[in-house]
């Protein structure tokens, strides 16, 4: 069978370093991507090694820079010609006023989490072009689509990314590729974690659910888009246990 390749950015920790070991046991050769947490990055693929299944390469860099992305993915298309997945996943929130924001948390905030989505798609779709075939899957969350009180920056990059899973899937759909996103809750990762034991019990109330979603579970649905029917493309999946 011929090995399948996924990058999975933001892999170090939370849904990215989730979805990186649920590909890599199906088999997937798995490029995993952050910027700082390197060591954790190095943990991942040590877990990843230990598996009889996939295998995994180090692809570190800062995806706000799109040189770094392009260095990037000349090291992948060295071991591939294509990837068949792209996991758009890396992010970072913001929480605070939007007047005491600064241009650099607001340029930082824009960088890592709508520009990094362009510059790896940039990348990414050629290769896809050629081979008639790929799968984006961009990770979102709810606040893209209802924004959220002190968090304007964040909700802002969502509803761009938002736009753009639209915009790109009815581009791409005439080769064959599918390109949809996940708009995600609250998902029990180290983003959520800075919440006291009162926000989360309050939070956890508002959620019909009534528990955080577990990064295992967004690990699933994001493999579940991966492999779903060809003809579901740019969709806003929401998973937010019906928030």
């Amino acid at each position: 069978m011929d090995t399948k390749y996924v990058l999975i950015t933001g892999a170090s920790r939370g849904i990215g370093r989730e979805a990186a070991l649920y590909f890599a046991e199906k088999g997937y050769h798995v490029f995993l991507n952050c910027n700082h947490s390197v060591e954790k990055l190095k943990q991942v693929a040590e877990e990843i090694n230990a598996q009889k299944a996939g295998a995994c390469t180090l692809v570190p860099c800062d995806l706000g820079n799109p040189d770094a992305v392009r260095a990037m993915f000349h090291n992948i298309y060295s071991i591939c010609s294509h990837l068949d997945v792209l996991v758009n996943n890396a992010g970072i929130a913001h929480i605070g006023l939007l007047m005491d924001m600064s241009d650099e948390e607001w340029n930082r905030i824009l960088q890592t989490n709508l520009s990094s989505v362009f510059y790896c798609c940039r990348e990414a779709v050629p290769a896809m072009v050629r081979e008639k075939a790929g799968r984006i899957i961009n990770v979102s969350s709810m606040w893209g689509i209802s924004g959220a009180s002190c968090e304007a920056a964040y909700s802002a990059t969502k509803a761009g990314i938002n736009g753009l899973t639209r915009a790109l899937a009815k581009e791409l759909a005439p080769s064959n590729i599918q390109v949809n996103a996940v708009a995600f809750g609250v998902i029990d990762t180290d983003m959520n974690r800075q919440l006291d034991e009162e926000e989360r019990k309050l939070l956890e109330e508002e959620i019909p659910a009534g528990r955080f979603g577990t990064p295992q579970e967004a690990a699933e649905m994001i493999w579940d888009i991966a492999n779903a029917p060809a003809y579901m493309t740019g969709q806003i999946i929401g998973f937010d246990g019906g928030f």
